[in-house]
């Protein structure tokens, strides 16, 4: 056999070989999609909600995941389910974001939101904004268009019209069952840290897309009574929102001046990151050790690079849900 012969066959087999890597599908190269939300914590019991609101939270957060996790079957990025997500839970009254937020001791609303991508780690973030329908999508203007990572008050507001946001003026985000909240607090110079019923009804979402790509993100009305002027953890990247395609995503609520001096969302990022903890394991720690130990509740949802979903909090309630990789959905709330 002349070797001109045996070099044209093992030319006609490594031709046949790469023909075949092209053809492969590419599935085989995506991740399992996935996505989990939340809608807040706090120390309530099954007495507080009747089955009818405990019914339409649960719908409302199903509403949200399946609009998230449609993007994401469709091959749509971890940073637009998290936004197409959100704004489901911007737009309904029952959340303290967006659309029913808390009021400010004032009688005005101040909204806050974070985004992060994990391919990136770039973030955009809007706080004490009063006009944005829709702060996260704010947020994410911020973190794509600009070089910064927050705009606050007027500032975000100015550059929220320039990219023809949806805006709104006091009576669209005006909710009955708020104001008397509000009209309560105001007549027992109450602020919302002293109410032992408190429910941080903040919202947040973190998913993974058919790239591997992780993105959190969160939204709120802030703290009922609070200070007008005041931020909490939600827009500051770090404490409330962090994510990082090597080890996880995750969204916070809870009560943010805590969260702020812990920089919990990245505590527990970087837990994982230097301790090599599970991501379940490291926001169990950081939230029903550290901060329960602080005085401080609240909760966390996490996915962490391989996708797996975990959801800490240590208080009796937080209003929660996922979609995993399997396409298995599951919303609770106690």
């Amino acid at each position: 056999m002349s070797q001109i012969f045996i070099r044209k066959q093992i030319t006609l087999l490594l031709t046949g070989f790469c023909v075949l890597i092209l053809n492969s599908p590419i599935q085989s190269q995506q991740k399992d999609v996935c996505i989990a939300l939340h809608g807040g914590a706090g120390n309530i019991s099954k007495a507080t909600l009747t089955e009818e609101e405990q019914n339409a939270y649960k719908e409302k957060m199903v509403e949200a995941l399946k609009v998230g996790y449609e993007v994401l079957k469709n091959g749509g990025s971890s940073v637009d389910a998290v936004e197409k997500a959100i704004r489901v839970l911007e737009d309904s009254p029952l959340f303290n974001a967006g659309k029913g937020a808390v009021y400010t001791a004032n009688g005005t609303i101040e909204l806050d939101a974070s985004v992060m991508c994990g391919k990136s780690l770039k973030a955009g973030a809007v706080a004490g904004v009063t006009i944005i329908r829709n702060p996260i999508s704010a947020a994410i203007k911020v973190m794509t268009l600009t070089p910064h990572v927050m705009l606050i008050g007027k500032g975000a507001e100015d550059f929220a019209l320039a990219q023809k946001l949806d805006t709104a003026g006091p009576s669209y985000f005006y909710d009955e069952k708020r104001w008397l909240q509000y009209l309560e607090k105001k007549e027992k110079g109450e602020l919302t840290s002293g109410n032992k019923n408190i429910i941080f009804g903040t919202v947040g979402v973190v998913a993974m897309d058919k790239e591997g790509n992780l993105a959190a993100g969160t939204s709120t009305g802030g703290m009922s009574y609070k200070k007008n002027g005041r931020v909490g953890d939600s827009p500051i990247i770090g404490a409330g929102t962090y994510a990082d395609n090597r080890y996880g995503a995750v969204s916070c609520t809870g009560h943010g001046e805590f969260f702020i001096r812990n920089v919990v969302a990245y505590d527990i990022i970087a837990l994982k990151a230097y301790k090599g903890w599970s991501i379940e394991k490291a926001a169990r720690y950081v939230i029903c050790d550290k901060l329960k130990k602080q005085g401080a509740d609240g909760g966390v949802i996490c996915i962490d690079s391989k996708g797996n979903i975990s959801a800490s909090f240590n208080t009796s309630a937080m209003f929660r849900g996922y979609i995993n990789k399997k396409g298995e959905m599951k919303v609770d709330i106690f």
